[in-house]
């Protein structure tokens, strides 16, 4: 038999100047389809503050009551993260469990992680989300636990039997066995930068189509290479960082990067929890800011990425804008107007503008030559041939002539063993 479905209210305050309100209650009701809850009923309040002792005000708690009652769900959401005395009298005084936006987003995160470092990751930010609310959070912790939906069921239970003490251990231990796991992403890292192979990565809110985007690369020069990353049409699709290397037909290779999408209000416990997944952004040559222009809010998607961006340091890294679902829209495609491309991923259109646009940016150190190879240098022949661009090749008396496009930095090396035409 399929699990009977949670069903749940949500509730925002609507303080002064806040033009994103509508947005961010419908995106909160996607974070709980996301969690496989159904939100049946939705209750909101202007205000200039928020309630520190209850998020609402005693008029619209009454409110919220009678509306939970009405409905017949046990469970409401609310679109801020709840301080732990905000919970512990929410619970009291609705006598429902009570999750806030932040919990919603943790429970994604647990429900997909799938890699080893995200799993430590999101564990790591649960248990420090939790620290502070241990005795708010007692009863919907361990209503939780059977709730449709949920991710480890149960965990509610297990996890009101440690005290303070065992879950400041718990964390410790977790983050000494992420700190090896970050050492190693470190040592990749460094090991790419000795390479000197440019790294290009694909940022942008979640759900844009960065992963479609990455699949549609590989299976354009790597076709049936089976290296597709996961991807799918639902938010946090990619929690794990997924690397692959492009060889363009020309010889030039570059890693092309595929990171966690951001969302409005991403959990500080997770940005903090998902660093070292997300350092990988600031040490790119170049960004791919991946927007859905078919989205009506794709504008203040940008303004949150770009936001992430700054809060990582990743904000003097060069950018392009891909425009992805431009099929969705009355928008030409594929088109590229400077550093702007309008394309669909789906329909596969826009991406060897995309390529020519990464060359343009991330291939700069490399120079048009022609040069004349003597016989006893035969070995630069079969160098240029695997490292570089050659556009053609004649025998002369002397040697190989070559007209070539290759790096700067190996025209140097090599400059004293052939002569420059």
């Amino acid at each position: 038999m399929e699990p009977t479905q949670q069903t749940a209210i949500i509730v925002g305050v609507q303080l002064q100047q806040d033009h994103n309100f509508a947005y961010s209650m419908e995106e909160l009701r996607n974070l709980a389809a996301a969690c496989n809850i159904e939100v049946i009923g939705e209750l909101s309040q202007k205000t200039s503050r928020i309630n520190p002792s209850h998020y609402l005000g005693t008029g619209k708690i009454e409110e919220l009551k009678a509306l939970m009652e009405a409905a017949g769900t046990e469970l409401v959401i609310f679109n801020d993260e709840l301080s732990p005395s905000q919970i512990r009298n929410l619970e009291s005084t609705l006598d429902r469990e009570v999750i806030d936006r932040t919990i919603l987003i943790l429970n994604i995160f647990a429900e997909r992680a799938k890699t080893k470092e995200a799993q430590l990751q999101v564990e790591v930010a649960r248990l420090q989300y939790m620290l502070p609310r241990l005795s708010g959070l007692r009863e919907s912790l361990g209503r939780q636990g059977g709730g449709a939906g949920m991710k480890n069921k149960g965990t509610g239970e297990t996890k009101l039997e440690l005290d303070r003490r065992r879950i400041e251990e718990r964390i410790t231990a977790l983050q000494t066995e992420l700190t090896q796991q970050v050492s190693r992403r470190q040592i990749q890292r460094k090991q790419r930068h000795k390479n000197e192979v440019p790294v290009v990565c694909l940022v942008g809110y979640t759900n844009t189509g960065k992963s479609s985007l990455m699949n549609a690369m590989v299976e354009t020069y790597h076709p049936g290479s089976n290296k597709q990353v996961f991807a799918k049409d639902m938010l946090f699709a990619t929690l794990e960082t997924s690397v692959r290397s492009i060889d363009l037909p020309d010889h030039k290779t570059f890693l092309l990067t595929d990171t966690v999408g951001f969302v409005s209000q991403l959990p500080h416990h997770l940005v903090k929890a998902f660093r070292s997944t997300l350092e990988e952004v600031t040490e790119a040559d170049l960004l791919i800011h991946v927007v859905d222009i078919a989205d009506s809010q794709h504008k203040q998607h940008m303004a949150v990425t770009e936001e992430t961006l700054k809060a990582l340091g990743a904000d003097g890294i060069p950018v392009l804008y891909a425009y992805n679902k431009a099929d969705l829209t009355e928008l030409p495609y594929p088109l590229v107007e400077g550093d702007n491309l309008y394309l669909s991923v789906k329909q596969n259109k826009g991406i060897p503008e995309l390529t020519q646009l990464i060359r343009d940016h991330v291939f700069n150190d490399y120079m048009q030559c022609e040069i004349l190879v003597p016989f006893d240098q035969g070995r630069l022949v079969s160098y240029f041939n695997e490292n570089a661009h050659v556009q053609s090749v004649s025998y002369e008396e002397n040697g190989t002539r070559m007209m070539l496009e290759c790096k700067i930095a190996d025209f140097e090396k090599y400059r004293n063993d052939f002569i420059e035409l």
